[in-house]
């Protein structure tokens, strides 16, 4: 059983232009996985072939707090068409907004219900704007810890019961690996809970955001699980190359990354 397989054109090949980042990703056989499109050359992306599996889905708002929660539908509504000219099948969003390096915007430590409720309603508008324009919208959970402090219901157990509760085939996880072993850990059950409400996975190893087989995730023993899970869509690896931003770290990088979910 193959995985399908991304590289966030975003961490790897940073001496290249974006583009050629994509179409190196793309000529290694791998999907492409992007960040925020706004500014970007849309055409001359669409025109390299490769298929986008995901993109950021908004840029202003948070999903949980009531007073700006229409900012991410408004936003994620204006990024749809760039998503369908790309071919992109998934559009991410997070509990809350991100700055600067990742940073909450508006921090805050402590979620409440009345968070629950909003970001259940969000995802539930969410979902009837996915399905009217065959998209998904996945919440990718976050840890807190190091990258992220300051977002409530960003861990990977209060992202998936979001989802489980809205129960809309339009709404997924956007399951973070490496994200989730530095909050939560036990990863092998997790992925096991998670499957049938993971819209794509994405991989880092931990410490250091570096490619599978860096540290101390055991990346095979997760694939096996996904495997046995029945899990058969994309995981993508949204991690530097350890050796840095030059072409041959990149390449080093992503070679680790299939053999880590190549079939043995």
């Amino acid at each position: 059983m193959s995985f399908r397989l991304a590289v966030c054109a975003e961490m790897v090949y940073g001496e290249l232009p974006l583009i050629d980042r994509v179409r190196r990703i793309h000529d290694q056989g791998f999907e492409v996985e992007l960040w925020d499109t706004r500014g970007r050359d849309i055409a001359a992306l669409a025109a390299t072939g490769a298929r986008f599996s995901s993109m950021s889905g908004y840029f202003g708002g948070s999903v949980i707090d009531s007073s700006t929660a229409h900012e991410v539908l408004a936003s994620a509504e204006k990024l749809i068409p760039t998503a369908l000219e790309l071919g992109v099948e998934r559009m991410v969003v997070h509990p809350s907004e991100l700055g600067e390096g990742g940073r909450a915007v508006r921090p805050a430590h402590r979620s409440t219900g009345g968070m629950w409720l909003t970001g259940l309603r969000t995802l539930e508008q969410l979902a009837e704007l996915g399905q009217k324009h065959g998209i998904v919208f996945a919440l990718e959970n976050l840890n807190t810890i190091l990258d992220h402090p300051g977002i409530p219901l960003a861990r990977a157990k209060d992202t998936l019961e979001m989802v489980r509760a809205v129960n809309h085939p339009n709404v997924k996880m956007m399951l973070d690996l490496y994200h989730a072993q530095i909050g939560e850990g036990n990863l092998i059950e997790l992925v096991r809970s998670a499957q049938p409400f993971t819209g794509e996975i994405q991989v880092a190893d931990v410490p250091g955001r570096f490619e599978p087989g860096t540290g101390e995730i055991n990346y095979p023993a997760i694939a096996k699980a996904l495997r046995d899970a029945g899990y058969t869509g994309v995981i993508g690896m949204e991690a530097s190359a350890i050796g840095g931003q030059g072409i041959q770290a990149g390449d080093a990088a992503l070679s680790a990354f299939r053999a880590a979910f190549s079939p043995n």
